[in-house]
């Protein structure tokens, strides 16, 4: 059975760098983006945060109707509860989803006027915003180059020899490292490729069965150590 962590065997191969592999990807998925759907800051970060747990499709069902009736963090603090609980419930634990919504929306426009703050520490002190949801918004709203480690990052960069670990923060550690190990921290931009990886996570290099023979880091200059392992 095909194994998502590194065996020793691994650590014997050659490990295609990041360069290399986002090339690949940018050849597969020319179009890799954000999948959430969002017009603002605060509509990407209210999607993101409902997006735990759930998938991007099933978030984008319900929020036009949630941004059309509270469009700002003003609205949504003052919204009724149980108005925001029931159009969430399809997403499941709706009613710790709306506290998270209303809390976030009201520290907003009570401590940064209103507005989705561009910094790390900030956008992880609001309810239900952790390292990833900050990332995400980061990068894709505001542009920085940030890697997000969901499982389908996290299982391709362990299958790719990038790290070893399971845990997020630590992949992300070992990636970034990496990056600028290969030379190539300023031509490879990690909120893109956070992109890429998860498209070709849910598409090719499923967390059950592999699509190697059809994956193109199979058959790379330098393969993909995984490929093809039973």
């Amino acid at each position: 059975m095909h194994n998502d962590r590194m065996d020793s065997g691994l650590k014997d191969q050659a490990i295609p760098t990041v360069k290399c592999v986002d090339a690949e990807l940018a050849q597969l998925y020319p179009d890799a983006k954000c999948e959430l759907d969002f017009s603002t800051a605060f509509e990407l970060l209210i999607a993101t945060v409902l997006s735990a747990q759930t998938t991007d499709a099933r978030v984008n069902s319900v929020t036009p109707e949630l941004f059309e009736r509270w469009p700002d963090p003003q609205s949504m603090a003052a919204a009724p509860e149980e108005e925001i609980e029931k159009l969430l419930r399809p997403l499941g634990m709706a009613a710790r989803r709306t506290r998270h919504v209303q809390e976030l929306s009201a520290r907003l426009v009570h401590d940064f006027g209103g507005s989705v703050p561009d910094d790390q520490k900030a956008l992880e002190s609001l309810a239900g915003v952790g390292r990833k949801t900050a990332h995400v918004v980061r990068g894709t709203w505001f542009g920085h180059s940030l890697l997000t480690v969901d499982t389908h990052v996290g299982r391709l960069a362990r299958r790719l020899g990038w790290s070893e670990s399971a845990d997020p923060r630590t992949v992300e550690r070992d990636v970034v490292a990496r990056t600028g190990s290969d030379g190539c921290q300023d031509s490879v931009d990690l909120t893109t490729l956070s992109h890429r990886l998860i498209f070709h996570g849910r598409n090719l290099c499923t967390a059950r069965k592999p699509a190697c023979n059809e994956c193109p880091l199979a058959t790379n200059e330098t393969p993909c150590p995984s490929a093809f392992k039973e």
